[in-house]
């Protein structure tokens, strides 16, 4: 069996255990979580199968388990304190539709992690040269740029003062979605990281950077929340105002009025 059957499989095995337990249990609490998690078991599970335990690779494992323990964590200790996610109202429900979810996901996150599945994979050395230092280098600025956009906005939602207001302070000033940002960062930090290792087809994995990119610019990242916040700030002239201003994803400098 080779590396991408075998994380492919993984893949579809664990998000399989988190349906069983979030289908029984009608549950919200570990859809997120299970995100997270995908991306952790598929990463230790290749070091383990590759059985060589050299610096270059466990540097981009240890980067890449650091990001999805962090996630994982982090998206858990908000479904704890909002009890439930709304974007499952009429799903979790419906075995078939919430069995779809979970497909998806399966998906997302084999296709997403092929950099490391590649990188991780096998029974080569992996040297840790300039080219994947800068790499994790990347990786480790989107990861922390992510930790703190999060990290803001929590606070932000969590301080009675600021109840139906939009956060438009610390990062969130220069980017609507800085979090977003972040997390397309590391994972093109990622591919750069595994560059040195690659040849011929083996470049096709910048599908997973690119793919987890447009994903979050049009599909299930920035329009869903966009659209939310236009429902509930478009008749704010100051939301209009920021929304005008501020860079979508990208952080820049605020435009000037």
């Amino acid at each position: 069996m080779n590396d991408l059957l075998f994380a492919l499989i993984a893949s579809f095995a664990i998000n399989a255990a988190f349906f069983a337990a979030a289908a029984s249990l009608k549950t919200d609490k570990v859809t997120d979580l299970s995100y997270g998690l995908s991306f952790a078991f598929i990463a230790a599970a290749m070091i383990v199968r590759s059985g060589v335990w050299d610096p270059g690779r466990l540097f981009v494992g240890v980067i890449v388990l650091l990001w999805a323990l962090r996630l994982a964590s982090y998206l858990f200790a908000r479904i704890l304190k909002t009890g439930t996610d709304h974007r499952f109202d009429g799903i979790r429900e419906s075995i078939p539709k919430f069995a779809r979810f979970w497909f998806l996901q399966a998906l997302t996150v084999w296709v997403v992690s092929l950099p490391v599945i590649v990188y991780l994979g096998g029974s080569s050395a992996r040297a840790v040269g300039p080219v994947s230092v800068l790499g994790c280098v990347v990786a480790l600025a989107g990861l922390v740029f992510e930790q703190i956009a999060d990290g803001q906005k929590y606070r932000f939602r969590n301080d009675p003062a600021n109840a139906g207001l939009f956060i438009a302070s610390g990062l969130w000033k220069w980017s609507r979605h800085p979090n977003y940002f972040g997390e397309a960062l590391f994972w093109w930090g990622i591919f750069v990281a595994v560059i040195p290792a690659l040849s011929g087809t083996g470049f096709l994995v910048a599908i997973g950077p690119l793919f987890i990119t447009l994903m979050l610019l049009f599909v299930s990242g920035i329009p869903p929340l966009e659209k939310s916040a236009e429902a509930k700030y478009g008749g704010d002239p100051a939301y209009r105002s920021y929304r005008d201003r501020t860079s979508l994803f990208v952080p820049l400098p605020p435009r000037r009025e």
